[in-house]
């Protein structure tokens, strides 16, 4: 008989440390909690058709010519002659139901190409409020698992790798790992998940939004639990809502 050979799961703190890793044929879950996955999520279930991550402004915005919607953030700012930027609150419009979106960010859409250039067999997106469907779809993979936070500007981020370690949490038993930064999540949520929100907000990138005074608590609205329960995956070039009939 042959031996059984499990499943295995890495963190990947930022995309600057991707290359070094095996990525052709595994699942890749980006995380990118303030704000694009979480943006992404909401956008979905608002009921978004379809969303196309490009890496460029100047690229998004030839989509315009296309009936896209467009919506593109630098250093956490909208940018000027966009339909939309990167705050979870402009994608609760009803108003984007049924349309397309071509979306750039500084951080996460910058993931998601690359995981796509590395050959990532599929590419999900995760945030704190698709949790539990995110969870219990990378349960069911067959591949092997890499949840790569998107950080800041190549940089790790708190929030993303405080998420790596909440999914760590819940799939602890479903993979083996071999890799010392899923150990370092896991310890790190353990540790502050009781006070998730405390803890973020002492973040550099919470601490730009308190310098930009934005209007709303996009810190807040990030770490709810299970508030836009879909499944963005992506299918040829665009993220489409995969979630399954049972959770809608």
């Amino acid at each position: 008989m042959l031996p059984i050979v499990n499943k295995e799961i890495e963190v990947v703190l930022t995309p600057a440390l991707l290359p070094l890793y095996q990525v052709k044929g595994k699942t890749v879950v980006v995380i990118d909690i303030l704000r694009a996955t979480s943006s992404m999520c909401v956008a979905f279930k608002t009921g978004v058709n379809k969303i196309l991550p490009v890496s460029t402004p100047e690229e998004c915005s030839l989509f315009k010519d296309f009936d896209f919607l467009c919506a593109a953030e630098r250093n956490a700012i909208k940018l000027p002659g966009f339909d939309m930027g990167n705050s979870p609150f402009e994608f609760q419009n009803p108003l984007i139901k049924d349309r397309n979106i071509a979306f750039t960010t500084t951080n996460g859409t910058k993931a998601i190409k690359q995981s796509k250039e590395l050959g990532a067999a599929q590419i999900a997106v995760g945030s704190f409020l698709n949790i539990d469907v995110l969870t219990t779809w990378i349960a069911h993979q067959t591949n092997d698992v890499i949840l790569l936070c998107a950080g800041w500007k190549d940089k790790a981020n708190l929030e993303d790798t405080l998420f790596a370690g909440a999914l760590m949490d819940k799939l602890q038993n479903n993979f083996d790992t071999n890799c010392d930064t899923a150990l370092m999540t896991l310890q790190l949520y353990q540790s502050m998940q009781h006070d998730l929100e405390g803890f973020v907000r002492k973040s550099s990138h919470a601490q730009r939004f308190k310098a930009l005074r934005a209007a709303e608590d996009d810190v807040h609205f990030c770490l709810q639990l299970n508030t836009a329960p879909v499944l963005p995956v992506m299918q040829g070039e665009y993220l489409v809502n995969a979630t399954p009939v049972s959770v809608v």
